[in-house]
């Protein structure tokens, strides 16, 4: 076991759509919860992602949803949505909804905060995306690059090697999901180019239980 775990207190997965419920899908949290007991770890899992959350909604709900739970670990996931540049609205946005600056202050904040409850925080980079005909029509322009198989992540891949950057700065320990995703086939992985499948969440899971167990 990599992380110390109080049997009495829950593991809670904090973070934005790629971790909140999802109708039909087994989640990372779900395989978690149904199988850290045959591990011989019988904690339970709160799912505390919210879809469309950037680390901006995260601060505002932390204290409700995360240390109210005095959890004994918690997954922290967020960045897809504050990497985001919308520039499929009018006019364009020319810059992603939560700036980087901003970003990691705000996973600072829970490690911290985290930290003083005698909490554990472990990071996760967002997983990549990758480019389906709807996104295509939305996101298809500049600063994101349409004719590159790997043009929806420049920016996205700015922010997760930030979360690497300060998991090492504050020796949080990390699962790098980017990386992960990465050396693996995209479209095999995600459900619609953003939110990773079964098969995703299959594979996160299994790098949580490697930390846990």
């Amino acid at each position: 076991m990599y992380l110390s775990l109080n049997r009495c207190r829950p593991v809670v997965a904090f973070g934005d759509s790629t971790t909140a419920p999802r109708e039909n899908l087994v989640t990372y949290a779900d395989l978690l919860r149904a199988e850290l007991p045959a591990h011989g770890v019988d904690v339970s899992v709160i799912n505390a992602g919210v879809r469309g959350n950037t680390s901006e909604d995260g601060r505002l709900r932390f204290a409700a949803d995360v240390l109210a739970h005095r959890p004994s670990v918690v997954i922290i996931q967020f960045g897809i949505n504050d990497a985001a540049v919308d520039v499929w609205k009018d006019p364009p946005s020319t810059r992603s909804r939560v700036p980087l600056v901003w970003f990691v202050g705000n996973l600072a904040t829970f490690i911290e905060q985290l930290r003083q409850q005698d909490a554990t925080p472990l990071l996760m980079t967002p997983n990549p995306l990758h480019w389906t005909r709807e996104l295509l029509a939305l996101y298809g322009k500049p600063p994101y690059r349409p004719n590159d198989a790997d043009g929806f992540n420049p920016i996205l891949q700015e922010y997760a090697e930030a979360v690497r950057v300060l998991a090492a700065r504050t020796a949080t320990p990390i699962i790098d999901i980017f990386a992960l995703f990465q050396r693996l086939s995209l479209p095999e992985l995600l459900l619609d180019g953003i939110h990773p499948n079964a098969y995703g969440h299959r594979l996160v899971a299994d790098q949580l239980l490697s930390f846990l167990t």
